[in-house]
C-alpha cells in the first residue's frame, strides 16, 4: 500500500525501509508491541482487585495444561523478553518503560 501511495513499483527496486521512511508511518507490529508492553505496565501497577489483575495471576484448575504444545498466553511475549519477575519490574515506572525497546525488538524480529 505504501509503494502504491508513493506511485512506486517493485521494478524500482527501493527498500521497504527507504519506503517507509518516506511515508512516515509506524509499523503496525512495533504499534501493537508497545501498546501491548503499557497495558501490562497499567495491569500490573493496579491494586484495586479487578479482574484484569487477577487473571494474570490465574492457574487451571487442574494443575496443569492439556498434552501437546501449550497455547501461548498474554504473558509469554513478555517473560521471553525481560524474565520470570516482569510483574516486579512494573512497579517502578520508568524502568519499565526502559525495557519496552526489548518487548518492540522482540517482535520486530520475529515477524
Amino acid at each position: 500500500m505504501e509503494r502504491a501511495m508513493l506511485g512506486l513499483s517493485l521494478l524500482d527496486k527501493i527498500p521497504n525501509v527507504e519506503i517507509r521512511n518516506r511515508t512516515g508511518i509506524t509499523d503496525i507490529v512495533q504499534r501493537a508491541a508497545a501498546l501491548k508492553w503499557n497495558w501490562a505496565g497499567h495491569i500490573c501497577r493496579r491494586e484495586d482487585g479487578r479482574w484484569s489483575r487477577v487473571i494474570l495471576d490465574w492457574q487451571p484448575r487442574t494443575g496443569h495444561r492439556s498434552i501437546g504444545r501449550p497455547p501461548a498466553r498474554w504473558r509469554d511475549d513478555i517473560v521471553k523478553a525481560v524474565g520470570k519477575n516482569w510483574m516486579q519490574l512494573t512497579s517502578n515506572k520508568p524502568r519499565w518503560r526502559a525495557n519496552e525497546e526489548a518487548l518492540v525488538q522482540q517482535w520486530t524480529e520475529i515477524g
